[in-house]
């Protein structure tokens, strides 16, 4: 019979150890623990263990500093890194420094267990090595929310790889940011970050944007000119607002990543790309496909790995730690200190945020340099969030709303989230669909799941409305009420 594999955990904390010691042993492991790295690092000089759990701060040295160590004299060791810090360079740090995986504090316990039986399963690759310096404390992404943690993770994970990236989530939610720091802290760093946003561009210049032109291809083309993807040579091209490129413009950015190179337009000569594609959009490209605005090809291409960003009012427990980077910033700029009391940080929590974090950005510079006193609460607060939100449409005739004045009201909402920008194609559809289903489902409530009484009532054909029961996905139940 082999004898268990034996895992060594380094964390001061007294109530992580006995935790991890009982669920591990649970599963069959034999398990030694210290609250020292320096203890940790003996066990490993001296050969014991088959995998380690370290916490990141110890009393006597980082968990971070010690996995260059142990790698140099035993690399095939695997390593869980656990931290409280939970942020973007810890997660990072870890994985180039070769961890087998990182997991912010607090942690799932059954999930733990599950990465240390994925690491015996799974073959050790060396690590390769990247980022910025270890040493640099800038921060590209605020938040310790389980939904950043996980992009963090995700993150670390494919900093040391060209695979391509599509970046989905609201305006406003940082989808730059996020490829910035994939391109800053990964093997391509040295070369450029190329940005274009194809919403911005107009149409017929978008694939001589791209691919370059040469000289006389069309009027105006006066001399030869380089497109984003030389001048992305060696680097990251960003393709900002990917749902806007026109479908032209799409099969030749398909051909690219089929075969890897392209022609200047008016061109002859094949190129080869060297870049590293990341894509984002706030559009949904499945409806943009089904409506045949974008190619289901280009998108399993660009969707090798899919990242969503969560709107702020889904991470609502970032907005402090926001917000206190955005005043750190607004006083770098030499702007004086402000602090903002409970209150007014309450108030800003239960705000809905439709411009997500630009917009949070954008009323803490707003309050820093309007306001002369140090410490802003809640009336300065409130009277910010309602100078920015529109007014609501005013009711018709002194009655109550009704429901034209309602959904007029979300639709000016709606047109407002999305700034200076208008929202993507196949707004009707969707609006309808929005009414359809709640409409649909309490006529059938109405009348006990009855169709053809439910036809009636609705003025439609009875197959039109199986259609749409069947469409829409509307559970029909009889005699119900």
């Amino acid at each position: 019979m082999s004898q268990p594999s034996t895992i060594l955990i380094a964390d001061d904390d007294n109530g992580i150890r006995t935790v991890l010691t009982q669920a591990l042993g649970r599963k069959g492991y034999e398990v030694r623990t210290t609250g020292h790295a320096a203890t940790l690092w003996s066990w490993v000089a001296a050969g014991e263990g088959d995998l380690v759990i370290t916490d990141v701060v110890m009393p006597d040295e980082s968990g971070l500093d010690l996995i260059p160590r142990i790698k140099k004299i035993r690399p095939d060791l695997r390593i869980i890194v656990m931290s409280a810090q939970s942020t973007l360079l810890t997660a990072v740090k870890a994985a180039e420094r070769g961890a087998f995986e990182y997991l912010p504090k607090p942690f799932d316990l059954g999930e733990l267990v599950g990465v240390v039986e994925r690491a015996f399963a799974t073959p050790q690759t060396p690590a390769t090595g990247a980022g910025r310096d270890a040493d640099d404390e800038r921060l590209p992404l605020i938040g310790r929310s389980p939904a950043m943690q996980e992009i963090y993770r995700t993150l670390a994970r494919l900093i040391n790889t060209d695979l391509t990236v599509t970046i989905t989530g609201e305006s406003g939610t940082g989808k730059e940011l996020v490829a910035r720091a994939l391109h800053d802290y990964g093997k391509r760093r040295n070369g450029p970050f190329v940005a274009i946003n194809m919403a911005a561009i107009p149409r017929e210049l978008i694939e001589s944007e791209l691919f370059g032109h040469e000289k006389g291809a069309f009027t105006g083309a006066n001399a030869r000119a380089l497109g984003r993807f030389e001048q992305a040579e060696g680097g990251t091209l960003f393709l900002d607002e990917i749902g806007d490129m026109p479908p032209d413009a799409q099969t030749r950015l398909l051909r690219v990543l089929q075969e890897g190179e392209y022609t200047r337009v008016g061109g002859r000569t094949a190129m080869r790309a060297n870049v590293r594609i990341i894509a984002a959009t706030h559009r949904d490209l499945s409806q943009l496909i089904r409506q045949g605005l974008f190619r289901e090809d280009l998108f399993y291409r660009l969707n090798v790995v899919p990242i969503r960003l969560p709107p702020l009012r889904e991470r609502v427990e970032d907005i402090a730690e926001l917000v206190q980077h955005f005043l750190d910033q607004a006083m770098e700029e030499g702007l004086p200190p402000k602090t903002i009391d409970p209150a007014g940080m309450a108030a800003l929590s239960r705000h809905r945020w439709p411009g997500n974090v630009r917009e949070l950005e954008n009323l803490v510079r707003r309050l820093a340099a309007l306001y002369n006193q140090e410490v802003l609460g809640l009336e300065e607060i409130e009277g910010e969030l309602a100078a920015a939100t529109p007014p609501p449409p005013p009711t018709r005739g002194g009655e109550g709303e009704g429901l034209g004045d309602l959904v007029e009201r979300n639709l000016r909402d709606y047109f407002s989230s999305h700034g200076n920008s208008l929202p993507p194609p196949g707004l009707y559809d969707r609006v309808l669909r929005e009414i359809e289903r709640p409409l649909i489902t309490l006529t059938l409530e109405a009348t006990r799941g009855n169709q053809i009484r439910a036809a009636q009532v609705l003025g439609l054909n009875r197959n039109t409305l199986r259609k749409k029961i069947r469409d829409l996905d509307i559970s029909v139940v009889r005699g119900a009420r």
